[in-house]
């Protein structure tokens, strides 16, 4: 387990992590990283949703680090701690002192990220009531 903040990451969080590797997968990826994606690179795409739906089981707050592209690469920050499920993705480490506060409403403006949330949801849900 080699995401950022998880040498400090509570037992909580490190379980997301555990849970989320059997949920990420094509379907929930950003479309525009699709054909990219594999089963040895899990957490390419699936940031803001995997932020979002963290939020939700543990509060705090989402964060967004600039992209170069002008987009926001999200994690998270809660119980105490910053982490991000989905660095693995980037071959360099991230500028994590340069993030700005993520809203959901500005995300899920675009449908199809929404319905990817949902679909990670409901995974999610079911992995952690042992359906997965």
């Amino acid at each position: 387990m080699s995401f950022y903040g998880s040498e400090n990451a509570p037992r909580e969080v490190r379980g997301l992590y555990e849970k989320l590797l059997s949920c990420w997968s094509r379907e929930t990826c950003a479309p525009r990283f699709r054909p990219d994606w594999s089963e040895s690179d899990p957490t390419l795409g699936q940031c803001s949703i995997t932020s979002f739906l963290v939020q939700d089981i543990l509060g705090g707050a989402v964060w967004g680090v600039p992209l170069e592209d002008g987009g926001y690469h999200c994690f998270n920050e809660a119980l105490g701690c910053r982490f991000d499920l989905t660095s693995e993705q980037f071959k360099a480490p991230l500028d994590y002192s340069a993030a700005v506060p993520q809203q959901r409403e500005a995300h899920f403006a675009d449908r199809d990220k929404y319905e990817r949330y949902l679909l990670l949801k409901s995974r999610l849900e079911a992995a952690m009531k042992g359906g997965h």
